[in-house]
C-alpha cells in the first residue's frame, strides 16, 4: 500500500457514563499512528455500536471494538493501533 493511503475510520456510538453517542476521544491515538505512517484519515459515523472499521480502497481491512482503543495519546503504546497500522500497510 502506498504511504499516503486514504483511510476511512468508520466508528459507531458507545456508552460512557450512561450516555450513548459518537465520540472521537478513543480514535485520537489511532489517527495519530496512521498519520505518523503517512496516511490520511477521514472519520465517518456509523450506526453500529462499539464498532471501528478501517476502510482502504472501499475494502474493510480492520475491525475492532472502539472500547479496546486507549483514550487519547499518540497510539505508540496501544497494541490495537499497531495492529491497525500493520493492516493498512498490508492492504492491497
Amino acid at each position: 500500500m502506498p504511504a499516503n493511503a486514504r483511510v476511512t475510520l468508520c466508528y459507531g456510538p458507545y456508552e460512557s457514563s450512561g450516555v450513548v453517542k459518537h465520540r472521537t476521544i478513543r480514535l485520537q491515538g489511532l489517527q495519530a499512528a496512521l498519520r505518523a505512517s503517512g496516511h490520511q484519515c477521514v472519520l465517518e459515523e456509523t450506526r453500529e455500536w462499539n464498532m471501528v472499521e478501517l476502510v482502504v480502497s472501499e475494502e474493510i481491512i480492520f475491525i475492532c471494538n472502539i472500547k479496546e482503543l486507549e483514550f487519547g495519546g499518540d497510539g505508540k503504546l496501544d497494541p490495537v493501533c499497531k495492529e491497525a497500522v500493520t493492516a493498512v500497510e498490508n492492504a492491497y
